[in-house]
């Protein structure tokens, strides 16, 4: 029988779940909510989606959609609910909605760990999931860092990790945030992403920094990690190639920045041009010569996309699904994640 999923806020990330739930031969959606009349409801209703309302929506008919009935009969219909509404909403959710009738929800990054006490990235703690009833999905730039230290770790082990954060300064249809002139630096030290990377990597030690720069298309991560065993460029790109929803990009395909790796999405049809995996540098690989134990690389984080395919997997695992390769394989093929 198909899980049967609602989406609790229809954004940047609830369309993108709306669309990857519609493509999972396992589940079926629902249907999603809104708030208000946007352009964002019309893809919906063009898509065939059921819609229903958040309060008061009196600005959806005049424009030619009949709701489909509440928030409260999305829940009465759904097995899980993914909410993708903005930060601490999602906790308010929890105890209003979710709870009272014992409905398994996922929340988004923006909320803290301690609202489910699990959070999630597939590759690592897929586990940790399974049959729970509330797990939160990591921000993109913790989902960024789990997929590739997940991996050093496991084959070279960890001593420590320094990262520093260079981030987007808004979303590509965010009208509201900046900056537009200025590199500002997150005045905390470590930034949050350490210690979230750590509620996923539970014995990565970890420091973190972070800056805001004008830029919309992606984030990107400078990475200096002090491995316990030997590497080598060649075996390191070895294993980010042979690593799930891990993309080595090279210079020689004359992928050379964050914009030709989104103008490359577009290109290979990705849907709305996302690029879910973690792209990482073939040139930016080094390891230090003196003792072949620091590894540094750099690698690029498309914000928008690259949680979509561990809220699938994170669905499957609440509901009992306990073969995290296979989902994994799952959800990749409905992504053309080779």
């Amino acid at each position: 029988m198909a899980i049967k999923v609602g989406i609790v806020g229809y954004g940047t990330i609830g369309k993108r779940v709306a669309d990857a739930v519609a493509m999972q031969k396992d589940m079926k959606l629902v249907g999603v909510t809104t708030h208000s009349y946007s352009f964002n409801t019309e893809v919906a209703k063009a898509k065939g989606y059921k819609i229903f309302t958040i309060g008061d929506v009196p600005d959806l008919e005049p424009n030619g959609i009949t709701p489909d009935g509440d928030m409260n009969n999305l829940l009465d219909e759904a097995d899980v609910i993914v909410d993708g509404t903005p930060k601490d909403i999602g906790r308010e959710n929890i105890e209003k909605y979710y709870k009272p009738r014992k409905l398994k929800a996922v929340v988004q990054g923006g909320e803290k760990h301690k609202t489910t006490g699990i959070s999630f990235v597939a590759q690592c703690n897929y586990n940790e999931a399974i049959n729970k009833d509330y797990v939160r999905i990591v921000s993109c730039n913790t989902t960024g860092l789990c997929r590739t230290l997940d991996a050093v770790n496991k084959k070279y082990g960890i001593t420590s990790v320094h990262a520093t954060m260079i981030r987007r300064g808004a979303d590509p249809g965010d009208i509201y945030h900046g900056p537009i002139n200025a590199i500002v630096p997150v005045l905390e030290m470590p930034s949050h992403h350490g210690p979230d990377v750590q509620t996923v990597l539970h014995n990565v030690e970890i420091f973190t920094t972070a800056l805001s720069v004008p830029s919309t298309l992606m984030h990107l991560h400078t990475l200096t990690v002090d491995l316990k065993k030997k590497a080598s460029v060649n075996d390191v790109i070895e294993l980010f190639n042979n690593s799930t929803r891990i993309r080595v990009v090279r210079n020689a395909e004359h992928l050379r920045s964050t914009a030709e790796i989104i103008e490359f999405a577009r290109d290979i049809g990705r849907l709305r041009g996302d690029m879910p995996e973690i792209c990482v540098w073939q040139e930016a690989i080094g390891v230090t010569s003196n003792s072949h134990n620091k590894l540094l690389y750099m690698q690029a984080i498309h914000q928008e996309s690259n949680v979509i395919p561990e809220n699938i997997d994170c669905i499957r695992a609440m509901t009992g699904f306990k073969d995290v390769e296979k989902s994994i394989k799952m959800t990749n093929e409905t992504f053309g994640i080779k």
